[in-house]
């Protein structure tokens, strides 16, 4: 993930604020990370850095929901 820092604990920083995160996927935690609760709404990162779609940085729960938010609002 290019745009996010990973530390050993799963710590990320979100890759559309900046703001830390915990990403349990990241963190090879045997629960679920908690973004698999919220709607499908970006694609998520499934691989080493440099190989395209996995580039594509995990985001907060703050910023993943007001995305999610933003694709349900009607389009004028």
């Amino acid at each position: 993930m290019s745009a996010t820092t990973s530390s050993p604990a799963g710590l990320q920083r979100c890759g559309r604020c900046g703001a830390e995160l915990h990403c349990a996927m990241a963190a090879g935690d045997a629960a679920p990370c908690w973004c698999t609760e919220l709607p499908p709404a970006v694609p998520v990162p499934s691989g080493p850095t440099g190989t395209g779609a996995a580039d594509a940085a995990c985001w907060c729960r703050a910023c993943l929901t007001a995305h999610i938010a933003s694709l349900q609002r009607p389009h004028d």
